[in-house]
């Protein structure tokens, strides 16, 4: 399987994937549509659909114009998002499988960043959106500790080797936040020594791993008793809640 990133905006990924062999791709979270048709002119890539993971326009800004140059694909998103991403043609579950290009995406409801946000598993890879960055997770503009942290917890629980590609490059804030919060994480300091690097020579950090997110993502450690003095709480989403509420004070 084919993964290729594609920088758009300021920090956003939208990512082109095509199953081996094949020579069209999807296309997961196009928030413009020129670096995207760009992308598959350099890789000699056709269009067959438009996988988005929620509404927010940085994530489906590139929809509408992409469906007039390519034609009538389909568009996915999370069936409680109909009316509010543009042109989406088929309504996903969690539970529901989809086939398109040669490729299985399996959807997973993860709300909380967004009622309607949906995380694609793919092979051995999961395309997260903005619920769960590398080193770090969306702000709850929809969802309540509990529904966020439920949701972390459901990507937290895939298996380790699998890859995280998320919607935006904000690895090296989220892990300098992160070592805020654990001092002495040797894995915490190493990936962001890594992280730096990449920046420096002008590569995207994506993608992680969940083992690395679970030695190194404060928003997924917080049974750790080192984040748990740190932030205490009664329940594991209070102490979520006080972490979420740190990194969005920290600059």
């Amino acid at each position: 399987m084919l993964i290729l990133p594609v920088p758009c905006l300021s920090d956003n990924y939208a990512y082109l994937v095509a199953a081996d062999g094949r020579r069209e791709a999807i296309v997961i979270d196009p928030s413009e549509a020129a670096p995207v048709v760009a992308a598959l002119e350099r890789a000699g890539l056709g269009l067959s659909a438009i996988v988005n993971t929620h509404h927010h326009h940085d994530h489906v800004g590139g929809n509408e114009a992409l469906r007039e140059r390519y034609g009538d694909i389909p568009v996915f998103a999370h069936s409680s998002d109909v009316g509010r991403v543009p042109a989406q043609t088929v309504r996903v579950e969690e539970g529901k499988p989809v086939e398109v290009a040669g490729l299985a995406l399996q959807p997973l409801h993860v709300p909380g960043h967004t009622l309607g946000a949906v995380s694609y598993c793919v092979e051995d890879v999961v395309f997260t959106g903005d619920t769960l960055f590398i080193a770090g997770c969306g702000r709850m503009f929809e969802g309540t500790p509990d529904v966020m942290h439920a949701s972390l917890s459901k990507l937290a629980a895939l298996p380790g080797h699998m890859r995280v590609f998320c919607g935006h490059e904000y690895t090296v804030n989220n892990l300098r936040f992160a070592e805020t919060v654990e001092p002495d994480n040797q894995a915490v300091r190493d990936k962001l020594a890594a992280a730096r690097a990449a920046r420096e020579r002008g590569e995207p950090t994506v993608g992680s791993t969940i083992a690395e997110e679970l030695a190194t993502n404060p928003f997924l450690r917080c049974s750790e008793p080192s984040v748990r003095d740190r932030f205490p709480g009664q329940t594991l989403p209070d102490v979520f809640a006080a972490v979420r509420r740190a990194k969005d004070n920290y600059r």
